[in-house]
């Protein structure tokens, strides 16, 4: 009689294993090998897996879109290990949904193969000039669009300049497309569509900005060709995908499963897209898909709330020493904290859609932030704060100070992050470097410290609202109040203010 005590022996997955996969684990019902790629997608990580994959997934289920299958790709030298990683079990990924009161597992298929990772790109721009490929999607992180403080192409970075200078040997994602769409130009083949799925405002019309506008400064007839050929449809997208570590391994291993790039999300997804490809789509609507005109609304009312949200939480996370998002949401103080914003900074500036109300949507994030299934760590969350704030928080200030309502608690905010940038938790251990520009931010808190408005003379982050009496005045009382009471004694001033 075999011993129950044993953990389950592990299949390592692969194409040639799945019928050996545990019984309550889902798989692919489609034949993989009959599977044509139609979607090279560059940055691949843990959200894409859950996100487009998994649709892509949902779709092939149901005997649809197998001529749409997906090509991995990615531009950095880190590309390469998760490449290997995929690599070796076939490109197949398993997912683990993790509601409050139960998970499900499935493994996903979507995806076919993942192309060499380069210096200079050779590989992924010969995967983007297949004729078979008609889009190309993106996951580089918000910051990852080469964009000025005011929103244009970067063209002095030393990346761009280097695509500028050397457009048949780019390091870049868009360098990389552009080369692709030369080759295709010169071979007389349509364009592809661009997709962004990054949580970016009119992500469509970035990627379009920053494409369109790197060809212009080396080839300006190849820019005119895109911009009347070429489609880049905004869209929103949505699903808390936490990092995968040791214990999501553990997690996936004790099911019986070896992979070695298993992700785990929430029990919640939206895709809001705008419906303009010019070389065709999957029947994305057939999943769930929302095709609509006016992804701004969507978009907007998703980073206010939710992505700006994560900021609120992560910063303070880390100054209180709380592990994450969801253990921020139990401290009844952060909690309310979060809520206060909410409601009085954040909603009068969200749109109106169809589907919710502002604060059914308020209520919608505050549940699945308290998921304590989803183990997304403030770390990750605060990630990138320079490109974040401006990108998330910021925005909603300007709106405010518009509209002459209150800014305490953005500005409360803001204070919250400029402590955390000081490098040390409320209980003396490290905050290790956590931004591309942490030396500039870890210095300037310091020095904050002592004098809070040095903290908004970053003009590259906060432009004009370091002229702002208001903001300046409210921000250097509560980085004053944090450093002197501690970050939750000044939450609580704020959401209990002295009448």
């Amino acid at each position: 009689m075999a011993d129950r005590s044993l953990p389950p022996a592990k299949t390592k997955l692969s194409d040639q294993t799945l019928e050996n996969l545990p019984d309550h684990v889902g798989r692919p019902r489609y034949d993989r090998a009959k599977l044509t790629p139609g979607i090279v997608h560059i940055g691949l990580g843990n959200f894409h897996r859950a996100h487009q994959a998994w649709y892509l997934h949902r779709l092939m289920q149901q005997g649809l879109a197998h001529d749409w299958a997906i090509i991995g790709a990615g531009v950095r030298p880190g590309d390469a290990a998760m490449r290997d990683r995929l690599i070796h079990q076939d490109c197949l990924t398993t997912l683990v949904e993790l509601d409050p009161s139960s998970a499900s597992v499935e493994v996903v298929g979507s995806m076919i193969d993942f192309v060499e990772v380069s210096k200079h790109n050779a590989p992924l721009i010969a995967a983007m000039s297949d004729p078979r490929i008609r889009i190309v999607s993106l996951t580089v992180t918000e910051g990852g669009y080469y964009q000025t403080e005011t929103g244009d192409l970067n063209i002095n970075h030393s990346d761009i300049q280097h695509d500028i200078a050397h457009p048949d040997r780019p390091i870049t994602a868009f360098g990389a497309m552009v080369a692709a769409f030369k080759a295709r130009r010169d071979n007389g083949l349509a364009p592809f569509s661009g997709q962004s799925c990054d949580n970016l405002q009119n992500n469509g019309n970035v990627l379009r900005q920053t494409v369109i506008g790197l060809a212009q400064q080396s080839d300006p007839n190849l820019a005119q060709w895109i911009e009347a050929k070429a489609s880049f449809p905004n869209a929103m997208v949505d699903c808390i995908v936490p990092v995968t570590g040791d214990d999501e391994l553990a997690f996936v291993g004790s099911l019986g499963i070896e992979d070695t790039a298993p992700v785990t999300h929430e029990n919640f997804r939206q895709w809001v897209l705008e419906d303009r490809f010019c070389a065709g789509r999957p029947p994305w609507e057939k999943v769930g898909v929302s095709l609509t005109a006016n992804v701004h609304a969507h978009e907007t009312t998703k980073i206010r709330v939710l992505n700006a949200g994560h900021q609120m939480l992560a910063n303070v996370g880390q100054i209180l020493g709380l592990e994450t998002i969801a253990d921020c949401m139990v401290n009844p103080t952060v909690a309310a904290f979060f809520n206060k914003v909410q409601t009085e900074e954040v909603l009068p500036y969200v749109p109106q859609v169809p589907e919710m109300s502002p604060q059914a949507y308020l209520s919608l994030i505050e549940n699945r932030f308290s998921n304590p299934k989803i183990r997304d760590t403030t770390r990750r969350v605060a990630f990138d704060g320079s490109s974040r704030h401006p990108g998330f928080v910021l925005p909603i200030l300007r709106d405010a100070i518009k509209a002459k309502g209150s800014i305490k608690g953005m500005a409360l905010v803001e204070a919250l992050w400029a402590r955390m940038c000081a490098g040390t938790s409320e209980e003396g251990t490290l905050i290790a470097d956590n931004d591309p520009n942490w030396t500039v931010l870890n210095a300037t808190a310091l020095n904050a410290k002592n004098s809070p408005s040095t903290w908004l003379q970053m003009e590259h982050i906060y432009g004009d609202l370091a002229e702002n009496a208001q903001f300046r005045a409210e921000f250097c009382q509560w980085l004053s109040s944090i450093w002197e009471l501690g970050a939750e004694a000044t939450l609580h001033r704020y959401t209990h203010p002295p009448s």
